[in-house]
């Protein structure tokens, strides 16, 4: 059997095609990428055209048919694993009133102050709605990206664009409504507002919490299972999509949900630790936990049987890009060599490639140089929409080599604080699954191995693990398996990384200076972000 599913990033979305049979792996037979654009902007908004993500999704889809020769009518279903925490608002067309706004956006200040940083304060947010939140959902609006605060600084700055507003979606689910004509959101995607009653035997928004947060409950769309087929894939999307008219449409999840099971670690105890543009540390636990002083959460997944104990960073992979970008590609010989002058873009996994070669026999340490990864703010183990990267240590003799390198164990580090953080809740398993496209770099793997001081495992085609969760959910929809406990047997790791006792003892050192960084230079980052303004 074969079935369909998108991977929605950041910047691009990858459609994957699998076949998939009851007592075999899941098997990845071809892939189609193609990326849109992100309109970062100078107030802290950053948007995305969702017609963009439609329009990348009918392209992709008909190459990969082309190229494999597969026959429409033998897709049994497509699925989603997308980006969470967007806010993507349509009319009753479902047409989307204005662009979507990115998980990174942080322009909501006026809002967050409004509704969380008024009156009796713990844990510097309003005493009595923090304390309503924990009690109906086990989570908290409280930072300045969450999305009730984006839709708040539409209703407040955009009233003509917000009186047109019918539903308030995420990223996956205007996917859904393009594909099936059916304005749903999966559990995730509708804890992942943050309005959500995960108390026993609910699974519904919460009156109070929408009351308390000023939003109309006649914006939330209808709430499913992963698992579910919420329709079939109308005529019209047929035509666009190169699809059969009526191929069941699985509602799919967010990928904090989903890369977790394409990782292999979806059942409680387990731990992955995920490396793309964003990163995060996650543990799989049966009962929610919450710290909030360090912004960590137990969010719903797609398993309606657990929670996923989840630390994001907003920007991990991205670091490298931006190192790519910006330093000294010259003096890495990068221009030098013909295979890369006539057309760098084009080559982009091959110059990633190439620059791992070139610092692979920089130090540990990176010869004193560190990097703070916070490009785009941090949201935890601390709450800061000012933070900042920077280089910290270069001297005189500091090469491009050093920084890059140093930007590597500055992710590594970053999420070795998270996954401490996190450790005080509930403990992390001993071998970490490791995925994403960082885990496509051994030398990636063996700094984390070392920095976190754990075993690291990575499986086949990393950088696809949500697309694997998307296939896996849609089995379980479709009765090729029980449940998602049996992901695991159809997903074997495919190399181990042990840590090396002195890099693990270097790093641990480096790794107080790293924290002391950013409590050190709290008060610049804001007082810079101010004289910026």
């Amino acid at each position: 059997m074969y079935v369909i599913a998108y991977d929605v990033g950041t910047t691009g979305l990858k459609s994957c095609l699998f076949r998939m049979d009851k007592d075999q792996p899941i098997e990845l037979v071809a892939g189609q990428m193609q990326n849109y654009d992100l309109y970062v902007l100078d107030n802290g908004g950053v948007e995305q055209d969702p017609d963009q993500w439609w329009e990348a999704m009918c392209v992709t889809t008909e190459k990969l048919l082309q190229e494999t020769g597969i026959a429409k009518e033998e897709i049994m279903g497509i699925s989603f694993c997308a980006q969470m925490q967007a806010v993507v608002l349509v009319d009753a067309a479902g047409n989307p009133v204005r662009r979507a706004m990115s998980y990174m956006d942080n322009r909501g200040k006026a809002q967050i102050d409004k509704l969380m940083h008024k009156g009796f304060k713990i844990a510097g947010m309003n005493a009595r709605r923090l304390l309503r939140s924990l009690q109906i959902s086990g989570a908290v609006s409280g930072s300045v990206k969450d999305p009730v605060f984006k839709y708040r600084w539409v209703a407040d700055n955009e009233p003509e664009v917000f009186s047109r507003i019918h539903k308030w979606l995420d990223v996956k689910d205007f996917l859904v409504y393009k594909a099936s004509g059916k304005f749903t959101m999966s559990r995730d995607s509708a804890f992942s507002t943050l309005l959500y009653d995960t108390r026993r035997g609910r699974n519904c928004f919460s009156e109070t919490l929408c009351r308390m947060m000023e939003v109309d409950m006649e914006h939330l769309p209808e709430i499913v299972l992963s698992s579910d087929a919420v329709g079939g894939i109308t005529a019209e999307a047929a035509s666009e999509l190169g699809l059969a008219e009526g191929t069941p449409v699985f509602s799919g999840g967010g990928d904090a949900s989903l890369i977790g099971v394409g990782a292999g670690a979806a059942s409680p105890g387990d731990t992955h630790v995920y490396m793309g543009t964003s990163g995060w540390v996650c543990t799989v636990v049966e009962k929610q936990k919450l710290d909030v002083g360090s912004m960590i959460a137990s969010i719903v997944g797609a398993d309606p049987k657990s929670f996923n104990c989840f630390a994001e960073l907003e920007t991990a992979g991205k670091c490298l890009e931006w190192a790519r970008d910006h330093i000294g590609l010259d003096e890495m010989g990068i221009f030098g060599e013909k295979r890369f002058a006539a057309d760098i873009e084009s080559n982009k996994k091959n110059v990633y490639s190439f620059i791992m070669e070139r610092i692979q026999d920089v130090p540990a340490g990176s010869n004193g140089v560190i990097f703070t990864p916070w490009l785009h703010g941090n949201r935890n183990p601390f709450e800061d929409a000012d933070a900042r990267g920077m280089f910290f240590g270069l001297g005189i003799e500091t090469t491009a080599l050093d920084m890059v390198h140093a930007v590597i164990e500055g992710v590594c580090m970053h999420l070795k604080w998270q996954m401490s953080a996190m450790e005080k809740l509930t403990p992390s398993s001993d071998v970490i699954r490791f995925v994403g496209g960082g885990a496509l770099s051994g030398l990636t793997c063996q700094i984390l191995a070392d920095v976190l001081d754990k075993t690291v495992e990575t499986v086949d085609e990393p950088q696809n693990a949500g697309s694997v969760g998307a296939a896996a959910i849609m089995a379980v929809g479709l009765g090729l398996f029980d449940d998602l406990a049996e992901v695991r047997e159809r997903i074997p790791a495919s190399a181990s990384y042990t840590p090396r006792r002195k890099h693990t003892e270097q790093y641990q050192a480096l790794f107080e200076i790293f924290q002391d960084l950013y409590k050190n230079n709290r008060k610049s980052f804001h007082r810079l972000r101010e004289r910026s303004m």
